[in-house]
């Protein structure tokens, strides 16, 4: 006899689940205890397992679909058995009003469900409900409407005659009243009795994409396993300033404090090789190539395209390939080998006012730059304060690859370059 599955609760707070992943497909055997799908709820991705051994006869909700709790998942039974007849049977046999099983728990206790072991039957005719107790409308109608529909509308002040039934046959339930909006008369007309509804809580759900899927595995796989360090420097960025500026009066070439930022980050690297490393688990690899790796923002969440050998270009051969790659990553157009084999990251918030930030390694980096924007503060210089352009840069290391003080003289000398740009040109 054909099992028919329907979508499970599978936390307190689940109200509709989405199918992440089919294991088994229609036509294949399935025995109990089998790894059947993926089920994403509000809460996580959990493994869903068949209690049932047969033949996967019908899939009632595709992979990357949503549907209510109690939806027909799947059907289980033999092979040549009529899917028709049973979803007919299933349709006309199912609770009237599904989503009301969390009311009906408030109402009513429940008793402990049985063990998963035993079968339900796919046709099981469902428990006794509270009746829809009948409201007198204000011109007589009557109205049927759930008890907790009715206590929850008497707490919020709510005439339950103006609520719109969404249950069977009109039926007013528990969240008709919660979604329920008072009616708001025009500026100038005779005004009804105000409800006393104070506001509503609402929010947006949205699909994670597997972008955003891969930047949550991977950073949180970094936090939680790179033992992370911070250490902040001040670089004085006067001589910056007016270098760029210098540079940028030719015509024809136009460099950025980023594209700056890049070279200088390249050569430091080149005199620190232990920066420019990678933890492999029962290994550390040391990285002779520098590969650059920058982070850009996107519409979906995070792109590090890669400068690689970022130590042999020049700063405005370094700011067209940056510009050329982040255009790519905004329209979607990157290959893979323009985001992999960073063997170091810069990310750079200084266009957005921040001032100071510490960021997450990018694996399998030991080191990733934090770069805040420049702010005109007071300095002293040869014992006077004068205003001076002052710049936060911020390193997060990977403390089982990098040490304080290998992480300090990192710092130190890119502080050098950028303090005095002229040595990067040579």
């Amino acid at each position: 006899m054909a099992e028919v599955i329907l979508m499970p609760k599978l936390s307190d707070t689940m109200t509709e689940g989405v199918v992440a992943e089919w294991h088994i497909k229609v036509g294949e055997e399935v025995s109990s205890g089998d790894l059947l799908a993926e089920i994403e709820t509000d809460k996580a991705t959990m493994e869903f397992e068949s209690f049932y051994d047969g033949v996967l006869l019908h899939i009632g909700v595709e992979k990357g679909a949503t549907a209510p709790v109690n939806d027909v998942l799947a059907i289980i039974g033999e092979k040549g058995e009529n899917v028709e007849e049973i979803l007919a049977n299933a349709g006309a046999a199912a609770p009237a009003a599904a989503p009301e099983t969390e009311e009906k728990k408030e109402e009513t206790p429940v008793a402990a469900p049985a063990p998963a072991a035993e079968k339900p039957a796919p046709a099981a005719t469902p428990a006794p409900q509270p009746a829809a107790a009948p409201v007198a409308s204000p011109n007589g109608d009557r109205i049927f409407a759930s008890p907790l529909a009715k206590k929850l509308a008497e707490d919020k002040g709510i005439d339950i005659a103006l609520v719109k039934g969404t249950g069977e046959n009109g039926r007013i339930v528990k969240r008709d009243v919660e979604h329920y909006v008072p009616y708001v008369p025009a500026a100038g007309s005779a005004a009804p009795v105000r409800t006393a509804v104070a506001g509503q809580e609402s929010y947006t759900d949205e699909n994670v994409s597997q972008m955003r899927k891969t930047i949550a595995r991977r950073l949180a796989e970094s936090k939680f396993t790179a033992p992370h360090f911070y250490i902040t420097m001040d670089i004085d960025m006067d001589n910056a300033m007016a270098a760029r500026k210098a540079i940028n009066a030719q015509e024809g070439v136009k460099v950025s404090f980023n594209d700056m930022v890049i070279k200088a980050v390249s050569m430091s690297l080149r005199k620190h090789p232990a920066i420019n490393s990678a933890w492999m688990g029962d290994f550390i690899r040391r990285n002779e190539h520098i590969h650059i790796g920058v982070a850009v923002a996107v519409d979906e969440g995070l792109l590090v395209p890669v400068i690689r050998f970022a130590d042999s270009k020049g700063m405005s051969e370094i700011g067209a390939e940056v510009k050329q790659l982040a255009q790519a990553a905004k329209d979607k157009k990157l290959q893979p080998k323009d985001w992999e084999g960073n063997t170091f990251t810069i990310s750079n918030l200084g266009m957005f006012g921040v001032e100071e930030f510490t960021a997450i390694v990018n694996p399998p980096d030991s080191c990733i730059l934090a770069v805040g924007g420049i702010k005109q503060v007071p300095v002293v210089k040869n014992g006077a304060v004068v205003p001076g352009n002052v710049m936060k840069v911020t390193l997060s290391c990977d403390h089982r690859v990098v040490d304080g003080a290998s992480g300090a003289a990192f710092l130190n000398t890119f502080k050098q370059y950028m303090e005095n740009p002229v040595m990067m040109l040579v």
